[in-house]
Parts: structure tokens; C-alpha cells; sequence
């Protein structure tokens, strides 16, 4: 772990995401995570941009919410200040000091609306996001370098103008990572789940159950109302389910189900 965190800036960005401690010592990859109850082939996975794996979806979240913890509540509050700072020390009666904060500001607004957008597992207009944030980016800089007061000392824009480039490209990588590995893995998760709840919504009620076992008896209608007390009405609604839910149409086709199902005994 320790070689990869000295390797390069860029895989210590994404390190840090993950909540991982610093002091790794010559712990591996796979000890420093799972120390951390990360999933080693997961944080691998984003780690060297690697689509199409098997990916952990608790891990995934911890990066993600990490990730935008460290945007919205650190990254760019301090590239603000660095801004309000480099212009509080313009003297001059143009108003593109006071333009180029206006403009950070509504970018910061799209970087929210796209992690809401993220957070709500809204992602339809992920795509849309993600230009809107590299079109104000871009209008940002261009204002800063074309307009700005060219008769004042800028040393400090200099330095907030190369952060401003860090993030752009920070945040280009996180979209990239989100594009082809994170949200992939999300919308397959929720397929998952959402075939699971129709699964269960198909399976029959101990209600269900009941009347199946007296059809399968040869009961009646009326009959099986008396017995389990219910309506005459209900057991026509809960033979309909029945029918639905296996696709089973015969007398013959339900009591195989039950006796399959151990519901009956032959």
C-alpha cells in the first residue's frame, strides 16, 4: 500500500476517498483494506479504472460519499477563499472581480445539483450534468484569463487559476470513474433488488396457501369460504391470484405445485 500511495498524486486522491488511514507501515493492499472493512477488489477496481468487475456496493458508497465530502465541505469552499483573497486586492473600478466570484459560485451550485442528482439515485441526468460542470468550468477560466484586469499584480489569481485546473481535472476523474464503474454497478444493484421485490410480490400469501390446499381437496368456492371464514368473494380473488402468480390453470397443475412445494402430502 505504501508504494501506491507514493505513486502518484492521482491514486493518492482516489486513496483518500475511502477513509483509509495514513501510517500503513508495509501493510498490503488487501490487510490495509480489510482492516478498514473495504473491499479489496473493489477499491482495485477504481483505483486502476477498471469496469465491468464484481464491485462491493457498501464500498462503493463509502468512496462516493467521501468523495462528495470532500468537494462540497473542503476542495472547493477553499478555492473560494483563495479567489476572495487573490480579488479583495484589486483596486480598480472594473466589475469582472466581482463577475468571476458569481460565476465560481453558480459552478459550485451545478457541482450540488449533480451530486443531488447522485445522492436521490437520480441518474437520467447524469450525462447532462457533467457538461453543464465542464461548460461553466470552462466559462470560468476564460473569464479569468481574457478579462481579467490586466494592470494588477496576480500572483495569487495565478495560483487560485492552476487550483481551479486541479479540480476540473479532479473532477473529470471522478465523473469518469462514476460513468464507468459506479453507476453501472448502483442501477445493476437496484435491478437486483427490484427483480428480488417481484419475486416476493409473486410468491403466495399464507392466505393464498390455504385456499390452494382446499382446491386441491376439491373444495368449492362456497365451501372453502366456510372453512377458512371468509367471503365467497375473497376466495374468487385469491384463486385469481393463484392463477397468476404460477401460471397454473388445472386442478391437476396446483396440486403438483403442492405437493412439490411440500404443501401436500400425495
Amino acid at each position: 500500500m505504501c508504494v501506491l500511495m507514493s505513486s502518484a498524486d492521482e491514486a493518492l486522491q482516489i486513496i483518500s476517498r475511502f477513509g483509509l488511514p495514513l501510517g500503513v507501515g508495509d501493510k498490503t493492499i488487501g490487510e490495509v483494506c480489510r482492516d478498514s472493512n473495504i473491499d479489496p477488489t473493489t477499491f482495485l477496481s477504481i483505483i486502476n479504472h477498471e469496469s465491468g468487475k464484481p464491485v462491493d456496493i457498501p464500498t462503493l458508497m463509502i468512496y462516493l460519499n467521501n468523495a462528495h465530502t470532500y468537494f462540497l465541505d473542503y476542495l472547493l469552499p477553499r478555492i473560494r477563499q483563495e479567489l476572495i483573497t487573490a480579488i479583495s486586492a484589486v483596486k480598480t473600478g472594473s466589475n469582472i472581480p466581482l463577475l468571476i466570484i458569481r460565476l465560481y459560485d453558480e459552478y459550485v451550485e451545478e457541482v450540488r445539483t449533480h451530486i443531488a442528482h447522485e445522492n436521490a439515485n437520480e441518474f437520467t441526468a447524469h450525462e447532462t450534468d457533467d457538461q453543464h460542470l465542464a461548460a461553466k468550468m470552462s466559462e470560468l477560466k476564460n473569464l479569468i484569463i481574457k478579462y481579467y484586469p490586466s494592470d494588477q499584480q496576480n500572483g495569487l489569481l495565478y495560483s487560485a487559476l492552476q487550483d481551479i485546473c486541479a479540480i476540473e481535472k479532479e473532477l473529470a476523474l471522478h465523473c469518469a470513474i462514476e460513468d464507468d464503474i459506479l453507476l453501472p454497478a448502483i442501477m445493476h444493484n437496484l435491478e437486483l433488488q427490484k427483480k428480488q421485490e417481484a419475486a416476493e410480490e409473486e410468491k403466495l400469501s399464507e392466505r393464498e396457501k390455504d385456499v390452494l390446499i382446499q382446491v386441491v381437496n376439491g373444495l368449492s368456492n362456497k365451501e372453502i369460504a366456510d372453512k377458512l371464514n371468509i367471503s365467497t368473494h375473497t376466495v374468487i380473488s385469491h384463486r385469481k391470484n393463484i392463477v397468476r402468480k404460477l401460471n397454473i390453470h388445472s386442478t391437476a397443475g396446483l396440486t403438483i405445485y403442492a405437493i412439490v412445494n411440500k404443501m401436500l402430502e400425495i
